[in-house]
């Protein structure tokens, strides 16, 4: 079940020019594998971080340098958490985290979902609508039902 949405969006040229002027920030922000990054991946990064701190629904517990955004061999983005992070993330009841990241056009953004548990078992749309005691007298459209 979903439990948690974040989304966020940063001007890599503006974010450039704040590490420029604030370099004790990379350290501050950043994991040690991180750190060596060019600036534009750092600035996908941070926008998972902060858009890691949405779907947790807050920041406490939650310290900057615990979370990693690392890639699997396929190149896909997971996060690598520790410490105080990864015992907060756990105690939620999170038992998944999807990540999307993207930078291009001089912006940098991600994406987060953060799950918990199972879903609940439906066989079909109409039935989880209904199970989530929704009263809608319009009928959600299926891929047979014409547009």
């Amino acid at each position: 079940m979903i439990v948690g949405i974040g989304v966020d969006l940063v001007d890599v040229p503006r974010f450039e020019q704040h590490l420029a002027r604030t370099p004790r920030l990379v350290p501050r922000l950043f994991a040690p594998a991180e750190r060596v990054l060019k600036p534009r991946s750092l600035a996908a990064r941070y926008a998972a971080k902060e858009a890691l701190i949405k779907a947790l629904g807050g920041s406490d517990g939650v310290h900057w340098t615990d979370i990693e955004v690392a890639s699997e061999a396929s190149g896909r983005p997971v996060f690598s958490l520790r410490g105080e992070t990864a015992d907060t993330v756990a105690a939620r009841g999170i038992t998944a985290l999807h990540l999307s990241m993207s930078h291009d056009a001089g912006l940098a953004t991600a994406y987060v979902i953060a799950e918990a548990g199972e879903r609940p078992a439906a066989s079909t749309v109409a039935e989880a609508v209904a199970s989530a005691g929704s009263t809608a007298s319009t009928p959600v459209p299926t891929r047979e039902d014409p547009a």
